[in-house]
């Protein structure tokens, strides 16, 4: 048998395997629509894997699309419905040149990330380039260059926009300044490379799905519980060293919704000065199915603040009158996650209410 055999068979066996981390213990999922949603992720999992691992070739680079406020077919790191995200793997020995346009962009930026093992997720940022690094011209076109970089594995491109339904998307170009390998996909390689899109892909469901906290009135005994529904995590800055493609320039927040039919979420914060923010409603897996359909995400420029500057969003399982008014789908449980974009400082925990829907606010105050 070849090694490329082998490590078809061995990526097989790791999708054959992986369904159990929806299925069992306890992360398992027990809603229908999750599980469907979790087959769904191994299907768009292996996708960006083999997109990433399988046909990449670092002398011939292609920027690939991991993320788009409208393609479900390739998602990963937690959907964004108003950025796209694309990746190159890269050779740290060679040097790049990377051009595009802006367009209608609020916020872009490229980042270098390091592999410690092939196919592992990073612990690294290498080098990042934002557009305040950049010159455009009259027309918004960009063009840097970038290497040789000790460790770098991969870049990936961040553009943010304030309106994604009529934004333009940042293009992006990139070509290696020295010549392609010959040209020759061989045994070991293809091996080298399924074997590393089998480690990527075990990485993402070691993490998903996503834990779901616990309701303070579902917790038995009175005993602490160390993840609480129904609230955020204090926010925190990106270090250099982190797990993950976390973005440097950002800070998050994660929290958790658990919800009835009547309930509402009455989320309440106030933006520090910053380049861009965002909330998103996620299922388990990192993911806004039916985006296009109803409203899941709200964002610094589509966002209605109240008088004294704090941003109050509802959240329930369907919509509601409130300006800022965000939907589940009519997922009883999920994730919500915020990022904020070159800030001054790292936001105050966000606040949240839990009501009935009732009783949520229909406007802002």
């Amino acid at each position: 048998m070849t090694e490329s055999a082998a490590a078809w068979r061995e990526l097989l066996d790791t999708l054959r395997e992986l369904d159990t981390s929806f299925l069992e213990g306890p992360r398992a999922v027990t809603d229908d629509r999750q599980i469907a949603d979790g087959y769904r992720m191994l299907a768009t999992g292996l996708g960006v894997a083999l997109d990433c691992y399988l046909f990449p070739e670092p002398g011939r680079p292609q920027f690939v699309t991991v993320n788009t406020p409208t393609r479900h077919d390739r998602r990963w790191g937690g959907d964004n419905t108003d950025a796209y995200y694309h990746m190159c793997p890269v050779d740290p020995e060679r040097k790049y040149r990377i051009s595009g346009n802006k367009g209608d962009s609020v916020y872009l930026s490229l980042t270098a990330y390091n592999e410690p093992s092939p196919g592992t997720w990073s612990n690294r940022v290498v080098a990042i380039i934002r557009d305040t690094d950049l010159e455009f011209d009259t027309e918004g076109n960009f063009s840097f260059e970038l290497g040789p970089l000790p460790e770098a594995a991969v870049f990936l491109t961040r553009d943010y926009q304030a309106d994604p339904t009529t934004g333009r998307p940042v293009t992006w170009n990139i070509e290696a300044l020295d010549p392609p390998e010959p040209f020759r996909h061989s045994d070991a390689a293809t091996a080298a490379a399924l074997r590393s899109s089998a480690t990527w892909i075990r990485t993402l469901f070691a993490i998903m799905p996503m834990p779901v906290g616990t309701r303070p009135d579902e917790s038995s005994l009175g005993h602490s519980i160390a993840h609480v529904a129904n609230e955020f995590a204090a926010p925190y800055q990106v270090p250099d060293a982190n797990f993950g493609w976390s973005a440097r320039d950002a800070c998050y927040s994660y929290g958790s919704f658990v919800l009835a039919e009547d309930e509402a979420l009455v989320i309440t914060h106030r933006p520090p000065a910053c380049r861009f923010w965002n909330l998103v409603v996620w299922n388990q897996f990192m993911a806004a199915p039916g985006a296009s359909d109803a409203r899941s995400s709200l964002n610094g420029y589509s966002a209605v603040p109240n008088a004294d500057g704090t941003v109050t969003v509802v959240l329930s399982r369907g919509t509601t009158t409130h300006p800022n008014s965000l939907t589940t789908l009519d997922y009883p449980v999920g994730n919500l996650a915020f990022r904020w974009f070159l800030t001054d400082q790292v936001p105050d925990r966000p606040e949240v209410q839990l009501v009935k829907v009732a009783d949520a606010p229909t406007e802002v105050s």
